[in-house]
């Protein structure tokens, strides 16, 4: 038994601010206009209402598939970077709010938290304890970006948080006797788990605004990824032999243009089989890839029989794979 991706979707908060607003939001320390477009070709991203919660982002993303499914889960599991509290886990809140009566947990992991809480979801279901779970994720980064900056230096920790965008996704996984997921491969540089951070609300700084702010060096974390990370995607090709020719699309986790280019020409990745969001949508952390994977449905990139690369980029550092045959 498998499970099959029988769903995706994707929700994006209708605000957005150019990099140009963001750069003009930033001071005292005014940085170099069109920089953050320059470095990154990030052009807007998506900002959630004052009003909404990162379960919020969830449920909108999840009511439009359950809507189209027209069965509920068995279990829902919150795959998210973002929470609305520290405790109970935000996957209540989203259970709550969608109405639903069912097990629910969340998992985390940064940037791979979706592409973990698919691979639990994965397992649950070849082990025959689930027959349909929703995966779903609600990202809210725009709220730890920090806007006021001292100087030059401030602004170079903090420049992550001007990639960030808010958005939610949700994903519906059934068992299925062939087809959907084929492979799962993670690993990880936890010994750099230093190199980005978002450090307030666990114990180490329980109350302290002052680390309630993104912190991060995107030239250590490229480092890493690249050190561990090429190995890990090109060996899960090799024990299907596969090559990336074979997929219909490569969903890679998306932070800044310069770093996906290089990645895909490490890789050896067809440029025409990436779904690019980045440059209108931002980096949407774990919500990436379900993106990416709602946009190339909506654009009839994919036939049943096609098959789907993740390639996963978290900090921590975290590195993931996923195939699927799409139905």
């Amino acid at each position: 038994m498998r499970a099959r991706i029988t769903g995706v979707a994707a929700y994006l908060p209708e605000r957005t601010v150019t990099s140009a607003e963001a750069e003009a939001s930033v001071g005292p320390y005014r940085p170099h206009p069109t920089i953050i477009e320059r470095m990154t070709g990030i052009r807007r991203r998506h900002v959630m209402r004052d009003d909404q919660q990162a379960s919020d982002l969830a449920v909108e993303a999840a009511a439009k598939l359950l809507a189209d499914a027209g069965a509920e889960p068995e279990l829902l599991i919150f795959g998210s970077a973002s929470q609305d509290l520290i405790e109970p886990a935000t996957a209540h809140i989203v259970a709550a709010k969608l109405g639903l009566d069912c097990p629910v947990f969340d998992v985390k992991n940064a940037c791979n938290s979706f592409l973990n809480a698919m691979q639990v979801a994965d397992a649950l279901i070849r082990t025959g304890q689930y027959r349909r779970v929703l995966v779903c994720s609600g990202e809210t980064p725009s709220r730890a970006t920090r806007w006021e900056v001292r100087d030059r230096a401030q602004f170079v920790d903090a420049f992550a948080g001007y990639t960030l965008s808010d958005g939610g996704a949700a994903m519906l996984l059934e068992a299925a006797p062939d087809g959907g997921l084929f492979e799962f491969a993670f690993d990880a540089v936890s010994a750099a788990w230093q190199v980005g951070t978002l450090p307030g609300g666990g114990s180490m700084h329980p109350r302290d605004p002052e680390h309630s702010y993104f912190s991060g060096d995107g030239r250590r974390l490229k480092d890493a990824f690249l050190g561990k990370g090429p190995e890990l995607w090109l060996d899960a090709l090799d024990r299907h032999g596969l090559t990336w020719e074979d997929f219909a699309v490569v969903l890679v986790h998306q932070v800044t243009l310069p770093y996906l280019e290089i990645l895909r020409a490490v890789l050896g990745i067809p440029a025409d089989r990436l779904v690019v969001t980045l440059p209108e949508h931002g980096n949407i952390a774990s919500a990436s890839m379900p993106l990416q994977l709602a946009t190339a449905v909506a654009e009839g990139r994919l036939s049943p029989g096609d098959k789907v690369a993740f390639v996963g980029l978290a900090g921590g550092v975290s590195l993931g794979a996923a195939f699927a045959e799409w139905s």
